[in-house]
């Protein structure tokens, strides 16, 4: 193992805390990880980690020596790429929003891996927040407006939201409203926020302002895919994007509600931490997907 490739152990290790996932991160036997750290620590004279039966750290001098490590590969992989036509290759890690990725990321994904056969990809599915440096996760897939300061976020698409509920519904409530002001007496499936654990309100484009509603709902939920099987039993208005019900708006389990107050699209973005140099893996999975949304306009999509 050259100093390049210990230093990107070492980088792992530090991302991971862990010398086991980093191993099997980087396809290594454990003992040949534990070698190249006590071989680099003795070279440098210097403990870089701090161990424990439950995590590993490092020292004050391991994370001065992360610092430049993480400077100095970024350093290298942008040399190396201004001059040869790196091939991605490895294991690439990505977190997507479930219903998202069934629709538009799954269906092409064949046609990604035929692209680079040299790749493998791992799938992890949620839509909570992830912890990308030491869950060793290289980008994810999201949906909604994100301010997490420690990641850089390229949007590649917005979706057209819609307003719905079940016939059954609107014949028990009154019929139609006509605009957000005749929701009195409505009830919505409250879909509770991942990031405050609060219900998030409905929202209306009214002229040139947007406006929140917040109904009253019998049942709150978290998913997206419970969110619509409950609007189709009839319990609540909900609001998602268009081109997940768009078979039930055309078979009329769902009908569209004040159409002429529509939500405001919501963004998809892809994420992946600031302070990592993007991988050739990373970069060409992300130019795919955003091709891959890009046909898929009209859809109730917007690519961008």
């Amino acid at each position: 193992m050259d100093r390049f490739d210990t230093m990107r152990l070492f980088v792992r290790i530090v991302e991971r805390r862990s010398f086991t996932l980093a191993a099997t991160d980087l396809d290594l036997p454990r003992s040949t990880v534990t070698q190249a750290i006590k071989r680099l620590e003795a070279r440098l004279g210097v403990r870089l980690l701090q161990r424990t039966t439950r995590h590993v750290s490092p020292t004050l001098d391991g994370e001065a020596y992360h610092r430049r490590c993480v400077s100095i590969l970024a350093d290298v992989e942008d040399a190396e790429a201004a001059f040869v036509d790196a091939r991605p290759a490895g294991l690439l890690r990505v977190d997507v929003h479930g219903t998202l990725a069934r629709h538009f990321v799954l269906p092409s994904l064949p046609e990604f891996l035929a692209r680079y056969p040299a790749l493998k990809i791992h799938v992890g599915e949620g839509d909570r927040w992830v912890d990308l440096v030491r869950e060793g996760v290289d980008c994810v897939l999201r949906v909604g407006d994100l301010s997490d300061s420690t990641m850089v976020g390229r949007r590649i698409a917005w979706l057209d939201e819609v307003t719905c509920a079940s016939p059954g519904y609107l014949e028990r409530h009154g019929g139609m409203p006509s605009s957000p002001d005749d929701l009195d007496g409505h009830e919505a499936i409250g879909f509770l926020s991942t990031s405050t654990g609060g219900t998030l309100p409905l929202e209306f484009v009214v002229g040139d302002d947007v406006r929140h509603v917040t109904l009253p709902s019998t049942v709150t939920v978290t998913g997206a895919e419970t969110n619509l099987t409950l609007a189709r039993l009839g319990l609540g208005l909900i609001q998602v994007p268009r081109y997940h019900v768009a078979a039930d708006l055309a078979a009329g389990t769902l009908v569209e509600v004040l159409k002429a107050f529509p939500p405001t699209p919501s963004p998809v973005s892809l994420l992946y931490p600031h302070n990592r140099q993007l991988s050739p893996r990373v970069r060409v999975f992300i130019d795919w997907l955003a091709a891959t949304f890009a046909r898929h306009a009209g859809e109730g999509v917007r690519p961008i």
